[in-house]
C-alpha cells in the first residue's frame, strides 16, 4: 500500500525510515495543534481594582502582581465599565438589580481567581467598590464564589491600606472568599516606579505571595 506524505510514497522507502517519518509527523502535529490552541487550557485570571479612579494606584499594583502570575490569561476590569446607581432596598424594589452588577459577578464566577487591590478611603472601602459589591451581595451572599484571591491594597501614607486590608480579610471569608495570600504595599510613590516595586524586600515578600496564590489556582 502506497501512503503519501509531504509528498514522499512510502513504498519507496525502508520500513525503519517510514516509522522514523511517521513519529517525526506526529510529533509535529502535536506541536502544530498546541500553538493552535495555546491557551486554550489556561486558567483565566481577573484582576481589578476597588476603586474608580483613571489613575488608581491599586489598579497599578493589582495589574503588576497579576503580571507576576505564569500561564495564565488574565482580564482586567475596571469599575468605571460597571457604572452602578447606589444601592438602596427601594431601589432593588422598584428596578430590580441593574445588568452591570450581574456582568461582574459573572466575570467572578467564571474566573479561576482574582487579583484584587482594595484603596482605602477614610479608613474603608472606596464608595465604588463598597457599592458594587453591595449590588452583587443582593445576587449571591457568597459572591467571591471560593475562588483562589490574592487580595492587596496600597496608598500613599506608610500603612499602605491596612485598616481596608483587615476589614476585607475579616468579612469576605463570610462572603465566598478564599484569600490565599494578602499583601499591603506602604508608601506607593516611593515603592512602586515605572510599573513595578523597586524595594527589594517588598518585591520578595509580593513574589512569595504570587508564588502561594499560583498554586492555588
Amino acid at each position: 500500500m502506497n501512503i503519501l506524505l509531504n509528498n514522499i510514497t512510502w513504498n519507496y522507502i525502508p520500513w525503519n525510515i517510514n516509522v522514523f517519518i511517521f513519529i517525526f509527523e506526529l510529533y509535529r502535529g502535536f506541536l502544530l495543534l498546541g500553538n493552535r490552541n495555546k491557551g486554550l487550557f489556561m486558567k483565566k485570571l481577573i484582576t481589578f481594582a476597588g476603586s474608580n479612579s483613571k489613575t488608581s494606584i491599586n489598579k497599578q499594583l493589582a495589574i503588576y502582581a497579576a503580571s507576576l502570575v505564569e500561564q495564565v490569561e488574565t482580564t482586567i476590569l475596571d469599575l468605571n465599565d460597571f457604572e452602578l446607581p447606589i444601592y438602596g432596598i427601594d431601589l432593588e424594589t422598584k428596578k430590580g438589580i441593574p445588568d452591570n452588577a450581574k456582568k461582574f459577578l459573572d466575570l467572578i464566577k467564571s474566573s479561576d481567581g482574582i487579583v484584587l487591590s482594595l484603596a482605602e478611603h477614610n479608613g474603608a472601602y472606596s464608595t465604588a467598590f463598597k457599592n458594587m459589591f453591595d449590588w452583587m451581595s443582593r445576587i449571591d451572599g457568597k459572591l467571591w464564589s471560593e475562588k483562589p484571591m490574592l487580595l492587596m491594597a496600597t496608598s500613599p501614607g506608610d500603612r499602605g491600606g491596612a485598616t481596608v486590608l483587615e476589614i476585607a480579610k475579616g468579612r469576605f471569608k463570610h462572603m465566598g472568599g478564599n484569600i490565599i495570600a494578602d499583601f499591603c504595599l506602604p508608601s506607593f510613590f516611593e515603592n512602586f516606579k515605572a510599573g513595578k516595586i523597586v524595594n527589594a524586600e517588598l518585591h520578595s515578600t509580593l513574589n512569595s505571595k504570587v508564588k502561594c496564590f499560583q498554586k492555588a489556582l
